[in-house]
């Protein structure tokens, strides 16, 4: 099964795949992009349950870490970049 993303999810994947991203080290994470909070933290903790993005690295709780699009994130990307084109 494709995940499906909206407008909104699919900046937030670029973000990550380009290295702009950072994610908290917590059961609800936060998304930062360019250091700032992401303005849909709910858009971005449905991207990690669906297992898009994840942290990079393990860190301390509350820690941010550098965030990294998963396989399916990539898939799930270039699967919505097919579809403008």
């Amino acid at each position: 099964m494709k995940a499906c993303v909206n407008f909104r999810q699919r900046a937030m994947l670029r973000a990550v795949a380009a290295g702009h991203a950072e994610i908290t080290c917590s059961c609800e994470p936060d998304l930062y992009v360019d250091g700032l909070p992401c303005c849909d933290q709910t858009a971005a903790r449905e991207l990690v349950r669906a297992g898009l993005l994840r942290a990079a690295r393990p860190g301390r709780v509350g820690q941010r870490v550098p965030a990294l699009l998963t396989e399916p994130g990539h898939a799930a990307l270039s699967d919505q970049l097919d579809r403008a084109g």
